[in-house]
């Protein structure tokens, strides 16, 4: 007997940083940017309804350079510093790479440019694809 079904399409990270925390408003999330319906919406949500929610948090501005650690190394980098050609306006490091979800690795908070260019290489190898040059570069 031939099995017909067709394989289902894995289902969209949530961007939840477990950071919870209300703004002043207490509309939004301070972690992960999401406003409460979308934060009680997640789970009965589509695929096209996450990644619309995904948009429209990584269309928001980058906030202000604040010191961090790595998440895997414990090396110190700072956030929302931009180095590179595509750094636009105070963006981070990390906009000039490209883009990949899940954003967050396992709810942690940042890591460090190298260890997000091994970790997303490896994301690119999970689907089957070749990784951007960018980021096979040390």
């Amino acid at each position: 007997m031939t099995d017909h079904t067709t394989p289902r399409e894995p289902d969209v990270a949530s961007p939840c940083r477990q950071q919870c925390q209300l703004d002043a408003s207490g509309t939004h999330c301070t972690g992960c940017q999401r406003t409460l319906d979308e934060i009680a919406g997640w789970s009965h949500y589509s695929n096209a309804e996450k990644r619309a929610v995904w948009a429209r948090l990584m269309a928001l501005p980058v906030p202000v350079v604040r010191e961090k650690r790595c998440e895997r190394c414990a090396a110190a980098f700072g956030c929302g510093s931009g180095s590179g050609s595509g750094a636009v306006d105070g963006g981070c490091w990390c906009n000039e790479l490209p883009q990949v979800l899940p954003l967050s690795i396992d709810g942690s908070d940042c890591l460090c440019p190298g260890c997000l260019k091994a970790h997303m290489a490896a994301e690119y190898r999970k689907r089957g694809m070749t990784p951007p040059p960018v980021l096979e570069q040390p």
